[in-house]
Order: structure tokens, then sequence, then C-alpha cells
């Protein structure tokens, strides 16, 4: 029996037992091995070093004949067998210990082992105790099983640290012809060709034949599949027609059993190499574009294949070939299709990878002229303009906004002017050109606030705001226009300044004042009649003239006198400077051109201008600016402080008309939110204004750090690494609330003053008391037990008593302080004067229901019961209808029952609007008041399933543009987090990835895919669904909780560089400013790379060079590496750019001269 396994085995190809030698050694006879000497060794023989890939070529130009092929195969596999030796003998395996006396103990036990893992190789290449993979032992007999569990592992892949090579499955192209019985030459010519290209065999493999064909990672099999040559078989299911809504049972099985017998239908079967598919996809749309011209779908599909065929395409030249068709493509879709916005924007960006700038920017123009009212041309082409560094220049830009806005602002008079002669109701085109155009002045306002010109932004927004909110009525234009220079150049109060009274307002008093002053004059007159007053000479007309002329002369000679003594006075300062400076070594004459050497003395100036960057953000006005001295001589100081006063002539070019009220809201809001206040979201995540806004930041704001802080510390938490860190560590916030309480007191006296055009708005009521309570932080550094907005409350509930909500925003705030007591206080006085009020102020009851369940909540030290109670009082007076009353006691289970079945009634009103689109705030809040009265009462799974019922009312592209929608989700996901151990985790986990789907710029979602993430899935899995969402849907959102992930986690710095680097190449976020300071950070803080920081820098800063907050980075951060010289040659580059520079070098030298 021994002998016949013996030789069972050897007629068995055995791999090397040596790697160095070749395969075919090993099946040599012993006395030929032991004899002859060894052949030279195969050193480096992978493919990568060896493989000739010309042979490729030839190899797809074989077209060999099936059935031959397989009988040589046959034939080659059993020449081998017969050349191979009857039996194997290792005597030289079982050497006698006897003749090795010599060696010591060490050499034996060494020797021994060889003989060990010999013998493994040839069972299969397994250790001890390890089983082998199903059917990879040739010499297992029909009885084994094609599968096993494992149930105990090896334990030396947690010694080294990954799997044992033999354990990873290999892949390997199967004949077509074995398994389907067809015909496809295109594939089956591998297993002819594929000892041609064989350098990747593993030596040690169970198979000779995976020898010589290589893994499936091979540079072989890689150049073969993207061979275009290289024929593709694809099973395609029948095309049925569009009135078949379902599948019929019977054609899946006749399809099944095709594919299984090898009677496959030709129509269901695809065998094309690429150069094929091109051609007949071609051909496909060269169809539908002759068939539906008009469908810009279509076009932009075939537009879209163009850029797949050019990725196929090696030469540069071919590539640029396929660029012009897709060109050519879009030139007739735009021919047939000229108002279509998406198609000219692809074309745009199709000549942008073709043309230089120049001829771009015509092209630009060209079209602009002929769409002058498109919002989305003006933005990408305000995009491509301002990211371009060769021609930025900040006048320049300044001239683009200026055309831009004039061009809307045309657009949208033309078309309120047609809708009110006809006579129509507000036309929804209106207002989405005024939302656009609100839009384009506050990126006008972000670039000139980020290329240093703060006053200039902030006068802007006081023009607009007092432009568009505060307009006097029944005003021609250019009346309008002329009043308002008035208004600007006189000493009255502008929004967010003290005393502010709004336009229309100050210009009512100043006419007033104007009457009483003509009324004094005419009474004073009259009373000067009658009695003699003197003699007078008459004065004749010429007299008068000469007397004038002469007058006139005197002031002449008097000017001219004053402006050579100012003249003199500036030659005697500049003199004196000069020797001054010559004092301190200085020679300016000399020196005036070179730079200073000092790299210290260049971090500090930067640290300078970023300090006056932050204090210098509000314009001065014409008196308080100064320029003279009490003596008449010229300041420099007040000339430096004349910069900041901006004339009317600054403002002009920007002001517009605002007829909606979407639109003055979201221009109100806006300003709250660029400067840093707090406000409720009340636009979508998915909405133009919020990407356009999150893709302009320079710094993260207080909404998107805070979601952040929470994240890092789960995530921290759960890893307990000690390399991990964040990216507040790294960037932070600029926005420090507690250091500008002067910007929150602009804020506070701006947004009382709008609350006259906006009556009774709880959110910006909300902002108000928000920006009082942030602005006395710093003067009431001591914590009282009085919340810093109760007076200002107060104040404005006495101007209107019946503004309920202003309760409810009132008693958040003092419940969100630790005023619970107060705040119960008053929102029982809201509720209980809520029934006696009209109609249209009884429907924000479930508001104020909602919000004081939310505060007896969250004000919970110990889980008690008598808050959950509280809350259900509340709830069920909501639900029931009953006339609210003041907690008393637990409510009874009759009471409970009565609101359950309220609520269902009022769910089912709200379900029945909301599928006529008619979604507000109060029937939001109506939602969620119900599934946590279901939570509290019945459980998690009734208030879930209320949430459930109401997004199955509305479609998900009504739910994508609807923000009171996205705060419902938000709801939704917090509960199924607050239940998630109860919960399976692909409800959670499905829920939270339907809702990135719905919104997939949302920071709330993101941060709760990860808190979910990362305690049921793996760190690959949160990985795959992130770089789903970047491929799909890329945004600033999305990579920054990426790199979060990563940086929690104190993952590899090569991870990490790959996300900055994958998120920067992208075309739209190539121009993020917070992602090019944020890698910058990353590589002077984190990965300690100074060069590769200098690298990055360069390369922020052409691609953002209207940032100031960006270059200041280089002086501040980057002044270890970068020479004195190259720090002062960035800075005469941003003054070229005409970055506004507040500090001179010299004051910094002067500085140092004069402190010891």
């Amino acid at each position: 029996m021994e002998e016949e396994k013996g030789l069972a085995e050897s007629e068995e190809p055995k791999p090397s037992l040596f790697p160095l030698f070749p395969a075919s050694d090993a099946s040599q006879s012993q006395s030929h091995q032991l004899i002859t000497p060894t052949p030279p060794s195969q050193w480096l023989s992978n493919s990568s070093f060896t493989a000739d890939l010309s042979v490729i070529n030839d190899a797809v130009s074989i077209q060999p004949q099936p059935q031959p092929q397989l009988e040589e195969e046959e034939e080659e596999e059993e020449e081998p067998e017969e050349k191979q030796p009857k039996s194997k003998e290792y005597e030289f395996l079982e050497s006698d210990q006897d003749d090795n006396k010599k060696n010591s103990k060490k050499k034996k036990k060494m020797k021994k082992n060889k003989r060990k893992r010999s013998k493994e190789r040839e069972d299969g290449a397994r250790k001890s105790g390890v089983r082998a993979w199903a059917g990879s032992d040739s010499n297992s007999n029909s009885n084994s099983k094609d599968y096993y569990f494992e149930s105990r592992g090896d334990p030396d892949n947690l010694a080294f640290g990954s799997l044992y090579r033999m354990d990873i499955a290999r892949y390997k192209p199967h004949n077509p012809l074995k398994l389907s019985g067809l015909y496809h030459q295109g594939l089956y010519w591998w297993n002819r060709t594929g000892a041609l290209l064989d350098r990747d065999g593993d030596l040690d493999a169970l198979d000779s034949k995976l020898v010589s064909a290589g893994r499936y990672w091979s540079a072989k099999y890689t150049a073969l599949e993207r061979h275009k040559n290289l024929k593709r078989v694809r099973l395609l299911a029948p095309i049925k027609s569009t009135a078949d809504d379902f599948i019929p049972l019977s054609d899946i099985q006749t399809s099944h059993e095709g594919v299984d017998s090898g009677s496959v239908s030709r129509a269901s079967i695809i065998e094309e190499s690429w150069e094929d598919e091109v051609l007949h996809r071609t051909r496909d749309f060269n169809k539908l574009t002759r068939e539906n011209p008009h469908d810009e779908k279509v076009w932009l599909a075939f537009a879209e294949f163009q850029d797949r065929v050019a990725g196929m395409q090696p030469q540069k030249g071919a590539r640029l070939q396929t660029l012009e068709k897709k060109i050519s493509i879009l030139e007739k879709a735009a021919e047939l299709n000229p108002d279509n916005e998406d198609l000219l924007l692809c074309l745009l960006k199709a000549y942008q990878n073709r043309d230089n700038i120049d001829v771009l920017i015509s092209r630009w123009e060209k079209i602009l002229m002929q769409h002058p009212g498109s919002y989305k041309l003006w933005r990408e082409f305000l995009h491509v303009v301002q990211g371009d560094f060769s021609r930025f220049k900040v006048s320049d830009m300044r001239k683009m906004y200026a055309h831009a806005i004039q061009a809307l602002s045309a657009a949208s008079s033309k078309h309120f002017r047609q809708v009110h002669q006809s006579a129509k109701p507000s036309d929804t085109a209106i207002v989405q050109l005024e939302l656009g155009l609100v839009d384009i002045f506050l990126s006008l306002c972000r670039f000139e606030w980020q290329a240093g010109y703060q006053e200039l932004a902030t006068a802007l927004f006081q023009a607009e705001i007092e432009f568009s909110l505060f307009c006097p009525l029944l005003l021609t234009e250019q009346s309008r226009r002329r009043l308002f220079e008035h208004f600007w150049n006189s000493d009255g109060a502008r929004v967010g300044e003290e005393d502010a009274l709004g336009w229309s307002t100050w210009l009512e008093r100043e006419e007033e004042n104007r009457q009483k002053v003509i009324k004094d004059e005419e009474t004073t007159r009259d009373n000067e009649k009658g009695g003699w007053t003197g003699w007078s000479e008459p004065l004749f007309k010429d007299q008068d003239g000469s007397r004038n002329s002469i007058n006139a002369a005197n002031n002449n000679l008097d000017v001219e006198e004053l402006q050579e003594e100012f003249e003199d006075e500036d030659v005697k300062q500049e003199d004196e400077t000069e020797a001054l400076l010559k004092k301190l070594g200085i020679d300016v004459e000399a020196e005036a051109s070179c730079e200073v050497k000092e790299t210290s003395t260049w971090a500090r100036w930067s640290e300078e201008e970023s300090s006056r960057d932050c204090d210098q953000w509000m314009p001065l006005r014409g008196k308080s600016a100064g320029g003279l001295h009490s003596d008449g001589t010229p300041d420099r100081e007040g000339d430096e402080q004349l910069l900041r006063v901006i004339l009317y002539e600054d403002v002009n070019e920007y002001l517009f008309s605002l007829s909606s009220v979407e639109a003055r809201l979201s221009l109100m809001s806006q300003f709250i939110d660029f400067f840093g206040g707090k406000i409720s979201q009340c636009i979508c995540t998915n909405n133009s204004s919020w990407i356009e806004k999150i893709l302009s930041l320079e710094a993260l704001p207080d909404v998107i750090l805070s979601t952040l802080r929470r994240v890092h510390d789960a995530l921290t938490k759960a890893q307990s690494s000690l390399s991990s860190f964040s990216l507040e560590e790294l960037l932070g916030s600029t926005n420090d609330i507690s250091k500008r309480t002067d910007m929150m007191k602009f804020l506070r006296n701006a947004t009382l003053l709008c609350l006259t055009s906006f009556p009774r708005n709880y959110i910006l009521e909300e902002a108000a008391l928000v920006a009082e309570e942030l602005s006395a932080t710093k003067m009431n550094s001591s914590r009282s037990s009085d919340t810093p907005c109760r007076v200002l409350a107060k104040r404005l509930l006495k101007s209107d008593r019946q503004d309920v909500l202003l309760c409810g925003v009132y008693a958040r705030r003092e419940a969100a302080y630790g005023n619970i007591d107060h705040a119960r206080r008053v929102f029982d006085m809201a509720l209980s004067l809520i029934e006696g009020l009209p109609m249209e102020l009884r429907s924000n009851a479930p508001l104020l229901y909602f919000w004081y369940a939310e505060a007896e909540l969250a004000n919970n030290p110990a889980d008690s019961g008598e808050t959950s109670f509280r809350a259900l009082h509340i709830l069920s007076c909501l639900g029931s209808g009953e006339t609210y009353s003041p907690f008393k006691s637990q409510p009874s289970s009759l009471k409970l029952l009565r609101a359950h079945q309220g609520f269902k009634e009022r769910i089912r009103t709200v379900r029945s609007a909301w599928v006529r689109g008619l979604i507000d705030d109060q029937s939001v809040a109506l939602i969620c008041s119900a599934a946590l009265f279901e939570e509290l009462t019945s459980g998690w799974a009734a208030g879930i399933e209320v949430l459930d019922q109401a997004f199955a009312t509305v479609l998900p592209e009504r739910q994508s543009h609807s923000y009171q929608l996205e705060y419902l989700f938000n709801y939704y996901v917090k509960m199924l987090q607050r239940h998630h151990k109860q919960l399976s985790l692909s409800k959670v986990w499905e829920s939270v990835i339907r809702g990135l789907q719905i919104y997939p710029f949302s920071p709330e979602l993101f941060g709760a895919l990860l808190e979910i993430g990362h305690l049921y899935t793996t760190p690959n899995k949160l990985r795959w669904m992130f770089d789903d969402f970047c491929h799909k849907k890329p945004s600033v959102i999305v990579w920054i909780f990426a790199l979060l992930f990563e940086m929690s986690r104190g993952s590899s710095q090569h991870r990490i560089h790959g996300l900055f680097e994958r998120a920067l190449a992208n075309e739209i976020l190539h121009n993020s400013v917070v992602l090019w300071r944020c890698y910058v950070a990353y590589e002077i803080n984190i990965a300690c790379n100074p060069s590769a920081a200098r690298r990055i820098f360069f390369r922020a800063i052409h691609a953002c060079p209207w940032s100031k907050s960006l270059w200041l980075d280089g002086f501040l951060k980057l002044n270890s590496i970068l020479t004195g010289k190259e720090l002062s040659d960035l800075q005469e580059v941003m003054r070229d750019k005409e970055l506004n520079l507040r500090t001179d070098i010299y004051e910094i030298l002067l500085q140092d001269d004069l402190i010891p």
C-alpha cells in the first residue's frame, strides 16, 4: 500500500523545494539533482521587471480555433506525466545523524525543522494543525468536503499581521466553452497564451498550472484587461416596454435555464470589444439625438460617454481629438437648445479644457450677453475668473460682480413689470431670480471680506438692507438712488449702528425737520415785517457780481495757499521720516527695494496684520475719520483712517431692489450668519446658497464645529488612540464670538431694526436674543441668575403682548441658561393666553407645546420621572385639544387615550395638506409632538412608526427641497440614535443612508453616520461609504467628515494625504480655502513636513489668490522654511493682486528699535 501511495504521489508534479530554483528542476530525478550543477538563480522573476508587454498585441491578433487548442492542451498536460519518474525518493532528507557527529545540537534542530517544512510543503504547504483550503490538496480523495468552517484561526495571522499567501484565493479566467458551450475567441486564448507572459508565478504553489498562469493582479492580466481588442461577454435582460410594470416569472426561469444549458438567446448576449462598444454606443446616441433633439439628458450622456472614451486612450493626441468631438456634440446641442443652462455649462467646461484663459473669457462673455438673466451662468463665470491666478485682481473682480448684479437686477425688474402689468399672482420665477441675486451679492461681500476689505463688505450689507428693506414707497429708480445718496452722505445712523431708524423713517423725520425750519423762517420773516428797519442802500446787479467774483478770487487764493502749506508740510514730514530712518540705519533711497531678511519680522508683521483685520471691520464716518489736526495740518493716521470711509460711489453699482418676501428674508438671515450670529436653519442643505457658502469658507463655523466635536469625542472614546487629533486643532474657528463683542452689538441692533419689516418672525427674534447674550458675555464674566437677554425680551414683549412665539423663544433661552422655573412660568403664560388670540396666532400652538416638552426633557438631571410626566401633560393637552392648565399631577389614562386619538385625527389632516405641498413649521412641530408622545407612552417603536408614516406621504423630490422636512428627518435620526441599542443595526444604518441620499450635504447626517457606524461596522465599510459619496456628490462637508474619521482614528499619514489630494483634485473643491488651509496646517503640525507644506502652500495661493488669510498662513506657519526674500516677494504679489494690507513692514522695524 505504501508503494502504491508513493507511485500515486509521484504522478503529480511537485513544487520546488527551494524558491530560488526553477519549478521544472524539482521534477527531475534525485541523482540528477545531486550530480548536475544547479542552474543560475532566477532572481527578479516578477513581471514588473521582466514582463514583455509587446507580446500582448501578438496574442490578441492570434485567433486560434477552439477545438484544436483543447486537444493541444490535453496533449501538453499528458506529456509531463510521461516524463515524470515513477517514484521519488528523498533519501538525502533522511540523512544519518552518525555522519554528522561534528555538528552542534542547534544545527540538528534546524535540519529537523527543515525536513518538517519540506514535508509540509509536499503535503500542501500547510503548517501542522492548520487546515488547508478545500480542494487545494492534489491527493485529496473524492469523499473530502468542498468546504469547512474555520473554528480555530491560524495564530501566525496575528504574529505576522497578515494572511499567509497560500490562504489568499486565486482567481483565473475560465474557458467559457466549458461553462456555456458558446464560442468566444476573445476570452479563450487566455489559456493558450498565458505562458507567454509567465513571470508572476508563485513557486510555492500547489498546482504547476498556477505557476505558469500568474495571479489576477499580475502585469499580464492588467495589460490584457485594458486592451482595446479584448472581447467581453455581457448578459442583458430582455428589454420590456414601458407599459409593463413587472417581469414575468416565466422569462426569468427561461433565461436561467438557458444560461445553464448553453442555449442562451442571442438577444440576451453581447460579445464585443471596447472598439465595438464605442461604435454601437455612438450609433445609438446618434439615433437618440436625431429622434429627441430637445432632450438634454441624451446630449449630456453623449458628452459624458466621450469622457469615458478619452479615459481609455493613452495618447494625448487621441484624447484631444475626442475632446474636439465632445465640443462639436455640445455645440450642436446648444444650437438646438439655446436656452438650456446645463448644456451651456457643459460646453463651457469643455472649452475650459481646450482653450487658454483669454479665449475662454471671451466665450463666456459672448454667452452671457445672450443670457444676461441666468444666475447659474453668472455664478460659474465668477468662479472661473476668480480662480485664475494670472488674471486675478480685486478691481477686475469688482467690475465682474457689478456686471452680474446689474444684469440680474435688470432681468428681475423686467420680469416684475411684466407680471405686474398682467395682474398675475406672484410668480415663482421672480422669487428664484431674486434669491439668485441675493446669493451673488453674498458672494461679493464674502469676496471683499476675504480679500481684506472688511469695511467695504460691512458697508455693502448696510447699504443693501437699507435700500431693499427700508426704501420709501412710490419712488422711481432714479429718484430712489438720488435720495439714498443724500441719506448715505448725511450723518444719519445706518443699519447696525446705535439709534438707527431706517432710511424711510430717517427721510420722513428729515422732511419734518425741513418743514419745521421753513415754517420757523416764515414766522421770523413775518415778525420782522411792519416797523422801520433803517436806511439801506440798494445794490446793483453789477456790484453784486463784482463782489462775488472778488470773494471767489480771494477764496481761490486761500485754497492755493493752504495747499502749498500742506505740500510744504508733507515735504518736511518726509524729510523728518527719512532722517529718522537713517538714524535707525535704514537708507530709504538705497534700500527702497531691499527686502527684510529676518523671517521673525515677517511673522510679527503677519500677526499684526491679522489682528488689525479682526478689529477693523466697521466702516468709519467722514467726521470720525479725521484727516487734519486741530491746527489744520495733515494727519497721517487720519489719512489711513480715511481709507476706511466708504463713500456712496463705492456701493452704488451693487444696489438692487427686492420685491419678494422670501428674498428679503434670505438676505437678512444670511447677513446674520455672515457676521457669526446663531440662527435657526431656514434653508435646506441642498439649497444652492448653502452649498455656495460651504464652498467659500475660510474657517469652519460654529454650527459645523459643534458637530465635529461631538463626533470626535465619540470616536476617540471608542478607539482610545493616543495619536488621534481633530480638525479643530488644525484650523479651529477664527470667529471667537467672546472677543467680538462689538460685532454682536452691531448684529443685535441690525436685527432689532429689521424686525419692523418682519414683525413676529421668531427666527429673527431668537437671533436678536442670542446676539444680546453673546454681546454681554464679555461684560458679564461672572455667571448670574439673570439671563443676559431677559431685559431685551421683556422690552420686546411690552411692545407686542400677543407675540406668543416670542414668549416661546424667550422661555427656551431661559431654559438653556439653566433657569427652568422661570422658563416654565413664561411657557405657562403663553399657552394660557393663546386660546383668546385670533386664529392665525392660535395656529402657532404646536410650536409652543413642542418647545415646552423638549425643554422639560432636556432638563433631566437624574432621569427623574417628574420631567417625563410634565412632558406627557404638555403633549396630552396638545393632542386632546383641551385648554392648557399648568402641571399638577401625572396625566390620567383617559386623558392619554384622548390625546392619542386626537393626534391621529390631526396627523390625518396634516398628511392631506402635505400631499398638496403645504408644509410649514407648525405641521412639522405637530408631527414631532405626536412622535414624542408615542415614544413616552407606547415606546420607541410607536414613535418611529409615526415618523415613517409621515415620510411616506411626501415624495423624495419634495423632501430634498424642504428645510422643514430636513429638520424632521434629523429629529427622526436622533430618535433612532437614542434607542440604537434596542433597534437592529439594519434599521438605523439604512435610515441614515437613505437620509444621505436625500440630503447629501447635511453635517448632521454625516455625524450620525460616524456615530452609528463606528459602533457596528468596520472602518473599511465606512471608508467605502465615504468614497461612494465623494464620487457621486463631492462637497466640502463629505471630505471634512472623511478626514475627521481618519484623524480621530489616528490613521496613517499616507491615507490622510490621499484624502486631501483626492479632494483638492476635484474641479469643484479645488478652490476651497478651508481644505487648503487644513492641508497646510496638517503638514506643519501633524506630519511635521515643512517642505511638503511649502509646496502645498504655493499650490493653495495659486488656486485661491483672493484669500488673504491663506496668504498670511504662509507668513505665520512657514517662516521657518521660507526665506526673507521669499516672504518679501509674497507681500509684493499680494500688493499686485490688490489685497488690502493695513500694516507697513517699517512699523515693525520701528517697534524693534523703539522697544528695548
